[in-house]
This record gives structure tokens, sequence and C-alpha cells, in this order.
């Protein structure tokens, strides 16, 4: 720090007090972004509810589980019956009811109608809509899917059975729902469905959980079971925090697990 003149006497080496001084500057800068870090994992959201939708059930989940769990998450996933609206916010709000902390819910297709009813539920911090429906208050997902009509709409590939349960023909649906797999895995998919009560798509929400709650969106570009344009339309409607997956069909949280985790891990800091 100090050198000695011609005089003999000591005086400070700017240099050396430079380099001191820029040594301290950034210990500081490193001490407070440890602390930023400390303060944001303290902020995160670490439990994780996934609701799936439509002509589906869980297992199309374990991509994106398999990432949050390595990354830390408690993440949990929502088997709905799909034999009524009703029956299917109580079974995701009985795995709200076991989560042990806030938790951000997570919701594909279908879904999406479920998570807007249930999500008013005080452990939700937030809610992440997959290529989901996002109705308000008084609407159903029926109804708002006339506003951008769907390729799968327009095409007869959705079925009755006798009792009232709709369900995506086996030969068309690696076409309409799953475009982006393989073929073999579609035909799997399809073999396993869910039939959903046809009432289901006209259940009417009573209080929309966007409304007061943080949400985000993954728009799947190029899927033909919702209209691309409808998911944009609900994510600016909400002011949702939108991300869009081009050349995903509807099954991206399938196809696309890493894009559609890292939504999910975004929304969780959002505290």
């Amino acid at each position: 720090m100090f050198t000695i003149n011609h005089k003999g006497r000591k005086v400070i080496n700017m240099a050396t007090l430079k380099r001191g001084i820029r040594l301290i500057c950034i210990a500081l800068l490193l001490l407070s972004y440890c602390a930023l870090l400390a303060q944001d994992e303290l902020r995160r959201v670490r439990n994780v509810v996934l609701v799936h939708g439509a002509w589906a059930d869980g297992s199309g989940w374990k991509g994106v589980y398999d990432i949050l769990v390595k990354d830390g998450y408690h993440v949990t996933i929502v088997q709905e019956p799909e034999t009524s609206f009703q029956e299917d916010v109580a079974a995701t709000k009985r795995i709200l009811a076991l989560q042990d902390g806030p938790c951000i819910l997570v919701a594909h297709s279908y879904g999406g109608a479920v998570i807007t009813e249930a999500g008013t539920d005080p452990s939700v911090a937030g809610l992440v809509y997959i290529a989901a429906h996002m109705p308000d208050a008084g609407e159903n997902e029926a109804d708002d899917g006339k506003r951008f009509p769907s390729d799968l709409s327009k095409s007869n590939a959705i079925k009755k059975t006798a009792d009232g349960f709709t369900y995506l023909d086996p030969a068309q649906f690696h076409e309409y729902f799953a475009a982006d797999l393989s073929a073999e895995q579609a035909a799997f998919m399809a073999r396993s469905q869910v039939l959903n009560k046809a009432e289901n798509f006209k259940a009417v929400i009573t209080t929309a959980a966007w409304r007061s709650k943080p949400s985000w969106m993954v728009v799947a570009g190029s899927e033909r079971t919702i209209n691309p344009d409808l998911e944009r339309w609900y994510a600016a409607r909400a002011n949702s925090h939108k991300v869009e997956v081009s050349g995903a069909s509807h099954s991206v949280y399938v196809s696309h697990p890493k894009e559609v985790a890292a939504l999910i891990e975004e929304a969780s800091h959002t505290r």
C-alpha cells in the first residue's frame, strides 16, 4: 500500500490503492448478489400442482414433472375423473388441501377452466395455463371457443358415447391433438384417453381466479384443438405473461417439457 519516496518518506501507492478499492467493491457486489439470491430462494414457491385436460390423464406431465423435481420442486399431479366439472374442481381442491404451503397451479386445455374455478383457493400463488382455456366469470369454454373456432371444432373427430361422454376418434387423435409427437406415442395417448362428460365444456365459471392472481400462458403455435388466437386473446385479456412455442401441437406440455417447466419456474418466483 505504501512506498518510500526519494526523500525517504512513506507515501500511498495510488495504483495499489485503486486495486484494493476495486477488490472491495467487487466483494461488496458479490455479497449483495448472494443476498439477493438467498432472498429469491426464500420467496420461491416450491409446491406445484399439475392438472391435465380433457381426453388425457396425468401421465402426460412426466417430462415436466421430472424437470421440476430435479430443480427442487414438490410436484403433485391431479387425476380428474372428468365425470363432471364440479368433481374435477373438487379433485383439484383436494390436492391443494394437501400442500404444505403456497403453490403454483398449472393446467392444460380443459384443465384451464378447472383451475380458473379452483384457483381462488388461498394456497394458490399463481396460475399457469398451458394451451388452455381461461374463461371469465359467467363464461364457459364452449362459448369462448366460438370466438376463434379451432380446426378440431370444424372436424368430425369429436365423438360421443351413448351416455354422453366425449372422446377423440383414435384415428384422428394424432392429427388434431398431438401432431408433434411420434405416431406411436400419439396412439398410446389416444387409446388411454379419459372420456370427458360433454356438459363439462359448458360449465360456467363462478369466480375467475386469474382476476385476482398473476397468470402465465403458453401458446402452442401450431395447435389444432384450441385456436392459438384464442389462447393469445385469453392471455391479452388477463394480462398474462405469455410464451409462444412455435410449431407446437396441443400436446405442447408433452413435446416441449423444457419450455413449459421454465415458465412454471418463472411463475414460482413471483411472491
